[in-house]
């Protein structure tokens, strides 16, 4: 038996919603997998072809190892290959990718597997294995989503964004591990800022929905992006000069890239002449339009 998934890049937070909101963009990892009589077997190409592991240590097989363990079943031998397009380290969700590619993968190569872990369970156990339930959300059900933590039970809705949403990546050369990102935020925040935070949650819901006229405002951040500067000083300083131009600019999850969300007006042209984009390109940023996935991971 043979299956194969598409999954889609992510953008978690999107400003203010720190670990529960995210987006799917139309940027994709194509991964397949057939269970053979022995043995593993694992072709990469595209991003990360010359330095991911070809072994058990591969993300998308720890995924699909933990979805056997799930179902009670044995991995045996595995035929892999992934056709990766999403960049790694730039805050655009290429580990829930790889997660959400296993868990889904692993439910497919097993009679019943979906049956016997549904849609709910299994965005559960790719959260429990990526760490947050943000990326893993929007990774696995497209769209605009929001996730939350229960006692027992990662949960989340999908949304569909306006029509007429906009989204263009600022993408750099460096990258940033999101242990290191992470690692960099206070344990506690002033009040204030946490009531700053919940109603620009909440306005951004409405935005990215129905009125994206509203993104400016709906994305400012006090949780998490200002904290994180000192390992992605450049990043920051975009946010700042796309938002002084009046563009709803965020940190990329974790980071380094930019997100710019907008309207149907914004394009790769408004957010270049916002800023120097010559100057930006020679220090190894790239400029790119990307459309939304509204589908999440497709199975075959």
């Amino acid at each position: 038996m043979r299956a194969r998934v598409r999954v889609p890049a992510t953008c978690a937070n999107l400003g203010p919603g720190f670990d529960a909101l995210g987006l799917a963009l139309a940027w994709y990892d194509d991964v397949s997998a057939v269970r053979a009589g022995s043995g593993l077997t694992i072709e990469v190409s595209g991003v990360g072809a010359s330095d991911l592991p070809r072994d058990e240590r591969h993300l998308v097989v720890r995924a699909m190892d933990a979805t056997f363990a799930e179902l009670g079943e044995q991995r045996g031998g595995l035929e892999l290959r992934c056709e990766n397009t999403i960049p790694h380290g730039r805050g655009l969700g290429s580990s829930a990718a790889a997660v959400v590619a296993g868990v889904l993968l692993a439910r497919a190569l097993v009679r019943d597997g979906a049956d016997r872990l549904d849609d709910r369970a299994a965005l559960g156990l790719a959260a429990r294995l990526e760490g947050h339930p943000d990326n893993a959300a929007a990774a696995q059900l497209g769209g605009f989503t929001i996730a939350w933590q229960e006692p027992h039970e990662v949960r989340a809705v999908r949304l569909e964004p306006a029509a007429s949403l906009q989204a263009v990546v600022l993408l750099p050369e460096s990258v940033l591990a999101t242990e290191t990102a992470r690692g960099l935020l206070p344990a506690t925040v002033p009040h204030v800022d946490a009531v700053h935070a919940a109603a620009r949650s909440a306005l951004l819901v409405h935005a990215m929905t129905a009125e994206p006229g509203l993104l400016l405002a709906a994305t400012e951040d006090r949780l998490h992006q200002d904290y994180r500067e000192p390992a992605m000083p450049e990043t920051l300083a975009l946010v700042a000069r796309l938002r002084a131009a009046e563009l709803a600019a965020v940190v990329s999850g974790a980071g380094p890239s930019v997100l710019v969300l907008g309207g149907q007006q914004l394009s790769e042209a408004v957010v270049a002449a916002a800023i120097d984009h010559g100057a930006l390109a020679e220090q190894g940023w790239t400029l790119r339009a990307v459309d939304l996935d509204r589908n999440g991971a497709m199975v075959s």
